[in-house]
């Protein structure tokens, strides 16, 4: 079966854009996508992304395939790329300023296309107590802030936030001297984290600006994650380390996060940018 997508990508973080306004429900298998993913016999990409009618009052669904066939809630680079894929597909000018309201697992999310090119994104209020993360650190029903873990042998100081999903949130010195992927796969597959985690090790340079570090729950090593990047910079408020409002430089590049006091909401602004557009004919 021949499916057309296009690929971008948002700071090197980057997906396969399906158009599946035909159909709210998605038929495409875990072991599909996986192929699809894979960078030697497939397309190459960090997860698959479906546009798919709206339901709940919103213009269009957001559906996700991690490049290991798991379904995170959201993701915050990828949703950036939704939003251009949909201009796109309705052949708006490139320095049109819309918003669109998009239904996600991690319920409504609204990016705004920017006429610079960039997109802007209401990522909503993060999620704080430790039951709805979810995280066994600390008490359920209290905030997972500063707590001790021990992964790979090694004592951490982590904070657990979620962005619609799970994030563990750690302040280190230096962030290139951190064994990525070795030791993240145990954060991720934790048994104090039931759902599973991303995880950010953060150094902060600045209180307006700090350098990140991501292993993505499904993902593994990525160049850039737009909620993990909200996630750190509400854990650095918490703990007293960063402003509300800061850069996050990540491998990719950079991504300008705001938490804004009077909403509690997070804005994310960043990059989102078309590399190519095909066709597959390889599921099976």
């Amino acid at each position: 079966m021949a499916i057309e997508f296009t690929k971008y990508h948002g700071l090197g973080n980057d997906f396969i854009l399906i158009d599946h306004r035909h159909s709210p429900t998605l038929t495409m298998t875990p072991a599909a996508a996986i192929a699809l993913c894979d960078r030697h016999f497939g397309i190459g990409a960090d997860g698959v992304i479906f546009v798919l009618p709206g339901q709940d009052n919103t213009d269009y669904t957001m559906r996700i395939l991690n490049s290991d066939g798991s379904e995170p809630e959201m993701c915050g680079n990828g949703i950036r790329c939704l939003a251009r894929f949909i201009a796109d597909l309705e052949g708006l000018e490139p320095d049109t300023t819309k918003t669109y309201r998009i239904h996600t697992l991690a319920g409504l999310i609204c990016p705004e296309l920017q006429p610079d090119g960039q997109v802007t994104v209401d990522m909503g209020e993060p999620r704080l107590l430790a039951a709805d993360i979810p995280t066994q650190l600390g008490e359920a029903e209290g905030k997972a802030i500063a707590q001790p873990l021990t992964v790979a042998g090694q004592d951490w100081i982590v904070t657990c936030v979620s962005m619609g999903n799970p994030h563990c949130i750690t302040f280190v010195d230096d962030v290139a001297a951190i064994p990525l992927s070795e030791i993240g796969p145990q954060f991720e597959h934790h048994p104090v984290f039931p759902q599973r985690t991303n995880t950010e090790f953060i150094e902060v340079v600045a209180p307006d600006y700090v350098k990140m570090r991501v292993w993505e729950r499904g993902a593994g090593i990525t160049l850039a994650c737009g909620t993990g990047a909200c996630a750190a910079v509400v854990a650095g408020v918490l703990n007293q380390k960063c402003d509300r409002t800061a850069t996050v430089e990540l491998p990719g590049g950079n991504l300008r996060i705001q938490w804004h006091p009077e909403t509690h909401h997070l804005s994310m602004t960043g990059p989102a940018e078309k590399v190519f557009t095909g066709t597959w004919n390889r599921i099976e």
